[in-house]
């Protein structure tokens, strides 16, 4: 049996046929080409053939003898299923597609009536409005045609009683003339025709949206409008009322602005901007913002000129002008004390002001600036900054010196030059001011001038008394000595300097401190240093602005001004600023809101650049560095935001490698409840600097167990949180050698394992010590011994000299002639320093 019973071979079943085809291409060309053609096979059933009429289920599925080979009567009746289900289908989609055709056209149809009926309004307006036209042509033609039969029938009635009188010679009584009343009569009737047309179309024609934005059609003129249309005609006619030409003007634009502000500032009602940009498909209100690049379309339509402008062109408002020197008036010098704690720098204000200041203070030690002024006894102001002498207000006192004209450094007699003392002489040639030394405690024994005299040249302070040009006087605050002398020698400083500013302009000056307080609110002591500042000046500080509400000079009094060189509290701020920022003075309200606006934004902008500016690097090895880093979180709360600054700046310097303080927040004004949730959520402790816990916050924490602790000196808070700090070191682990063995035999001993024979040749053997493996010189195990024996007793420990039995816990590679080293370790607990 081969392989092709009762199977055909594949082949092309009959010869090809050829046959050619026309291809049609552009321009009317044509190519015809060959191709081959095959019939094909159609089976028709036999006359008489077996099986043709034999049953349905034959006839039906065809005859078997012409199936493909392997084709069973099931699998015929499936492909015939499948062939009328295809057929089917062909149908249903052909139906389908006829559906959707139909839906097509019905929509183009629609289409294309909507579009004929638009076309066919605008038709009918364009007819109206050229009916319209040409009606008001024609009124005006017959009004000019009226006024013609009006000049010529006054000629005519000119010209008539000449002739008249000519023809009738004898006397008789004269006929009147008919034209003259038929002229008045139709004149009137003119008169109101023309008079009613124009009401009638007054009144008739509805404005629509449509016509509005298009410029076309609409409503006449109310009679408001005709009325002050006569007036205008009326002046016009006299001379006078004479309507300028428009005025343009160079209109300055930011990023986005308000279409209300947009129209103010190109001087044009709002209504007609907002008209302006619905022409241009922005349905926008007066109180919607627009951007730079609509609203400079907007104000080239309107002929102005657009001037671009960025964010920060808002701080031009208070760029500094250059004041004229015929402006200029003398002010007071400001003067800044500075030196070494506890070396009399209060004491010494104290007796210049001949008030006690110093016992204000805790510890007699200034914690905050304070800002005075002082009358001398020939009539002249000085204004005195009294700064910190302590090392943890150094910033503050750099802020001192940034608005000083002159430093008085304080150095005491007894104490010469300390390490406070150079940062201020720092401080005051960082600033390039002038320098007076007042040598303080002269009254006391052990004074010695000389040494500081000679101590203040190793940083190159030369005094007159040495053939140099620093000032210095020899005061004692405590007996009243040389005080005299010390106010000439600033006076005389002063008058060199020359000071002066012009108080006849908006005012400008530095926060000296700033503090919430609880009665009054947020609280700045400015010194001006330009200008006036007056009662209801708006101005901006740093990212706050305000309303001066009221002024409190140095003696607790309301002033209503406060001109260069003086120190006043000033009241009415929106929040407290920081130590340091600078007071200007702006015209409205909505400049300072604008200028606080943009500085805060960008000094959000700021923080934000620079923590993105941070490398996937970098994170991760500061995060790898932080693990290893135990940390102690802590709350600070002070009474003023310089005291606030220098505390976290003392105790950020706490710590090294392995520990240090975390400053979870600070800030300025009582303790609150907020705090309290703060620091049971870290687990931190709160400080608290001058200030109290309210009684709320008070509860809140005993119910939460937060530790609230409450200093007034700066330097035991520094050392109780650098003690807490100490608490978190791990104790330094530290080895003691104890002594050295020497390996002279080993021995396998059952159940004990490898036992070394040794001969201790340095120190002490001892059960409880730790030992080291050595093998020429190198470590090469460290643990701890299993056993110590002498002869055959367990001893705890084994003198020099004497030979011993050793075996190691969990090692057994003992050769002869390695090294034992024996140790003990010791735990040292560790502080910062």
């Amino acid at each position: 049996m081969s392989d092709t019973d009762g199977k055909k071979p594949l082949g092309l079943g009959g010869a090809p046929r050829p046959g050619s085809v026309k291809q049609s291409f552009s321009h009317g060309r044509t190519k015809s080409v060959l191709v081959e053609t095959k019939r094909k096979r159609v089976v028709v059933p036999k006359q008489g053939a077996p099986g043709a009429a034999s049953g349905s289920g034959q006839t039906r599925l065809g005859d078997p003898s012409k199936r493909p080979a392997g084709i069973t009567d099931a699998e015929m009746e499936r492909r015939l299923t499948a062939l009328r289900a295809a057929k089917a289908r062909e149908a249903d989609d052909a139906i389908r597609r006829a559906e959707e055709e139909r839906q097509r056209e019905e929509e183009r149809q629609r289409r294309r009536d909507e579009i004929e009926a638009r076309e066919r309004e605008e038709r009918e307006r364009e007819a109206a409005l050229k009916a319209k036209a040409e009606e008001a042509e024609r009124m005006k033609a017959l009004a000019e045609a009226d006024a013609r039969r009006a000049e010529a029938a006054k000629s005519a009635e000119a010209e008539a009683p000449a002739p008249r009188q000519a023809n009738n010679a004898g006397p008789g009584p004269s006929r009147p003339s008919s034209p003259g009343p038929r002229k008045a009569e139709r004149e009137r009737e003119d008169r109101d025709r023309v008079g009613k047309g124009r009401e009638d179309s007054r009144r008739t024609g509805k404005l629509t949206l449509n016509d509005a934005l298009q410029g076309e059609g609409g409503r006449t003129r109310s009679l408001a409008a005709m009325k002050r249309k006569q007036e205008k005609a009326r002046q016009k006619a006299m001379g006078t009322g004479q309507r300028s030409e428009k005025q343009f003007y160079d209109v300055r634009i930011p990023e986005t602005i308000v279409v209300s502000e947009l129209a103010n500032r190109m001087k044009e009602r709002a209504a007609d901007v907002v008209k302006s940009l619905m022409k241009m498909g922005m349905m926008v209100t007066m109180n919607q913002a627009i951007d730079a690049d609509t609203a400079q379309l907007v104000i080239e339509e309107f002929g102005h000129r657009a001037v671009r402008v960025s964010d920060s062109d808002v701080e031009q408002v208070i760029q500094q002008t250059t004041d004229d020197a015929g402006n200029l008036k003398t002010r007071a010098p400001v003067i800044t004390i500075m030196g070494h704690v506890d070396h009399g720098k209060t004491s010494l204000l104290d007796a210049i002001r001949k008030a006690n200041v110093v016992s204000g203070e805790a510890g007699g030690i200034t914690q905050h600036i304070g800002a005075y002024q002082v009358k001398t006894e020939n009539g002249s102001l000085l204004t005195f900054l009294d700064t910190p002498g302590h090392a943890a207000f150094t910033s503050m006192r750099a802020r001192g010196t940034q608005v000083t004209d002159i430093v008085v450094l304080v150095v005491a007699a007894d104490d010469a030059v300390m390490p406070q003392t150079i940062e201020a002489i720092h401080h005051a040639k960082a600033a390039n001011v002038p320098m007076i030394v007042a040598i303080n405690k002269i009254d006391k024994p052990g004074a010695n001038p000389t040494k500081v005299r000679t101590d203040l040249l190793q940083h190159e302070i030369v005094v007159e008394a040495m053939s140099g040009d620093v000032q210095d006087v020899e005061v004692s605050a405590k007996t009243g000595l040389g005080l005299d002398s010390l106010l000439e020698a600033i006076a005389l400083q002063a008058e060199i300097l020359e000071l002066k500013a012009n108080p006849d302009r908006a005012a400008s000056g530095a926060v000296i401190e700033a503090q919430l307080d609880v009665g009054r609110g947020p609280v700045a002591t400015v010194l001006v240093q330009n200008g006036t500042l007056k009662r209801g000046d708006i101005f901006v500080v740093g990212q706050q602005w305000g309303k001066v509400r009221a002024l409190i000079n140095d003696q607790g009094e309301r002033v209503n001004e406060a001109g260069p060189s003086v120190p006043v509290e000033v009241l009415g701020l929106n929040g407290t600023p920081h130590a340091g920022d600078v007071l200007n003075v702006v015209e409205t309200e909505a400049q300072a809101r604008e200028i606080a606006s943009y500085r805060e934004n960008a000094a959000k902008d700021k923080r934000a650049a620079a923590g993105a500016a941070t490398t996937l690097e970098q994170l991760m090895a500061k995060a790898k560095a932080d693990a290893s880093v135990a940390e102690l979180p802590v709350l600070v709360k002070a009474d003023v935001q310089g005291s606030a600054e220098a505390i976290v700046q003392a105790l950020e310097k706490i710590g090294n490698d392995e520990v240090r303080v975390r400053i979870l927040h600070y800030g300025v004004g009582a303790i609150t409840d907020s705090d309290v949730g703060l620091a049971e959520a870290s687990n931190a402790p709160i400080i608290g600097f001058n200030v109290r816990a309210n009684a709320s916050a008070r509860q809140s924490a005993n119910q939460k167990s937060v530790e609230i602790r409450y200093y007034s000196i700066i330097y035991d808070l520094v050392d109780d949180i650098k003690a807490a700090a100490s608490g978190l070191l791990k104790n330094e682990i530290r080895e003691h050698f104890i002594g050295y063995a020497t390996i002279k035999e080993t021995f396998k001993i059952t159940g004990a394992g490898m036992i070394a024979g040794c001969l201790v040749t340095e120190g002490i053997a001892r059960r409880s010590a730790g030992v080291r493996l050595l093998r020429d010189n190198v470590v090469i195990h460290e643990g701890t011994l299993k056993t110590l024996k002498r002869f055959k007793d367990e001893v705890k420990e084994v003198q020099s000299g004497q030979e011993c039995g050793m075996a190691f816990e969990r090692y057994e590679d003992l050769r002869v002639g390695d090294v034992i080293e024996i140790f003990e370790r010791e735990e040292v607990k560790r502080t910062l320093q």
